[in-house]
């Protein structure tokens, strides 16, 4: 499964090489928000356990772990421990943004190179390229995007 622009953004296509590309979140993203996913779906107050979500959504277990170290810290899920531990999350889906949720797993959300978050252009060619005004505009059109979506939305 694929999530490009969670197919609520449409994908803006580029050539390179000859190749029709588009851009796309890093499987950290893709990951953790299908286990996000399937967090909010749960039914009842049980917390998930990490080796149930990685079995339903064909993720290795190592990988999901780091996952959602991130994601705790980032205060989007808790755990439990024991016979009934797992996880589950620390806010309702309804409070949750994926803005929250991508910015937990790749720690910035910057799509280019050339910016930071806030639109801070660190740029080689001493922003002569006139491509920024672009870059920054797409920037902010993803990060309003993705505030703008809940978890809930999400959930099927």
């Amino acid at each position: 499964m694929c999530i490009r622009y969670l197919a609520l953004i449409p994908p803006t296509p580029f050539i390179r090489g000859g190749a029709k590309k588009c851009m796309n979140f890093s499987t950290r993203t893709t990951y953790g928000l299908r286990a996000m996913i399937r967090l909010a779906g749960r039914k009842g107050p049980e917390s998930l356990s990490l080796p149930n979500i990685a079995k339903a959504e064909n993720i290795s277990l190592g990988y999901l772990e780091r996952l959602f170290s991130d994601l705790k810290k980032g205060g989007l899920v808790q755990s439990g421990k024991g016979v009934k531990g797992g996880y589950k999350l620390a806010k309702p889906a309804e409070r949750i943004e994926v803005y929250e949720i991508v910015k937990s797993l790749e720690g910035k959300m910057s799509p280019f190179h050339c910016l930071d978050e806030g639109g801070k252009i660190y740029c080689k060619v001493s922003c002569r390229c006139g491509a920024t005004k672009v870059l920054i505009k797409v920037q902010e059109a993803v990060k309003k995007t993705l505030k703008g979506i809940k978890l809930s939305d999400l959930v099927a």
